[in-house]
């Protein structure tokens, strides 16, 4: 019989860094330890779909990042390669490694920063919609791609990420733009000693079909997914779809 499980949310802080995990048992033999951790802007409200379809299977940790999710913002500035290790503290700490990474959209630079960082404790490492697409990387860009992706999600989705945009609010949402929009995933992904599984919306305006086959086709163990019909947030259009090539990367 399967232990009973019960979620809960605790907030870890390194250094002057405040995180939030929410996980629904302790570690077990069930299967692998799955980590998701969201994008710019966002919190782990919109991967709670995706959460729920890895439980029968998984270890789930849902992260929120410092200033998501209404946590502190922090008061200096934080890169790709700052959050990445001390998020690694927070995947650390938690008991489960080796891990299977999960990162949707900015999460996914996040993500593969970590496991550059400290292979040890990552397993396989999992993109969903990963950015930003070389032909999205001014502001202007990226605003025009999330616009046209708005057009595609359900109301219930718009709905979340309208109301943690506010949540996260202007100027922290500014100052993760800069280091997303720099950070070169493409080249970074080359680094990786873990196999690399890129998930992909079939309708997704902000990663192009062309530029998630570049990001795999950089690394050097690699595949790629697509999920029918789904935009940029997939793993909510289509949570056991995402869930099941997770698995099967696991």
């Amino acid at each position: 019989m399967s232990p009973r499980r019960t979620r809960r949310a605790r907030t870890l802080d390194v250094g002057d860094l405040v995180f939030r995990v929410t996980t629904d048992v302790e570690a077990d033999e069930r299967g692998p330890a799955v980590v998701l951790v969201h994008g710019i802007g966002m919190s782990s409200r919109y991967l709670a779909r995706l959460h729920d379809a890895l439980l029968p299977h998984a270890n789930v940790a849902s992260v929120d990042l410092p200033g998501f999710g209404g946590l502190p913002k922090p008061r200096r500035e934080l890169g790709i390669e700052a959050m990445a290790a001390a998020l690694a503290e927070v995947v650390g700490s938690l008991g489960l490694e080796p891990v299977v990474l999960v990162g949707h959209s900015m999460g996914s630079q996040w993500v593969v920063e970590l496991a550059r960082l400290r292979p040890d404790l990552v397993a396989r490492v999992v993109v969903i919609g990963p950015v930003a697409d070389v032909a999205h990387r001014t502001p202007t860009a990226q605003l025009r791609a999330l616009a046209v992706d708005s057009l595609l999600e359900p109301p219930t989705t718009n709905w979340i990420v309208s109301t943690d945009y506010v949540r996260c609010g202007v100027p922290w949402y500014l100052a993760q733009l800069g280091p997303m929009l720099s950070y070169p995933i493409e080249e970074r992904v080359a680094d990786l000693a873990v196999p690399l599984l890129v998930i992909r919306g079939e309708r997704d305006p902000i990663a192009s079909t062309r530029w998630c086959r570049l990001v795999r086709d950089s690394a050097p163990d690699a595949r790629l997914v697509h999920i029918p019909r789904s935009p940029h947030n997939a793993q909510r259009s289509a949570p056991r779809a995402v869930a099941a090539a997770i698995l099967a990367h696991a």
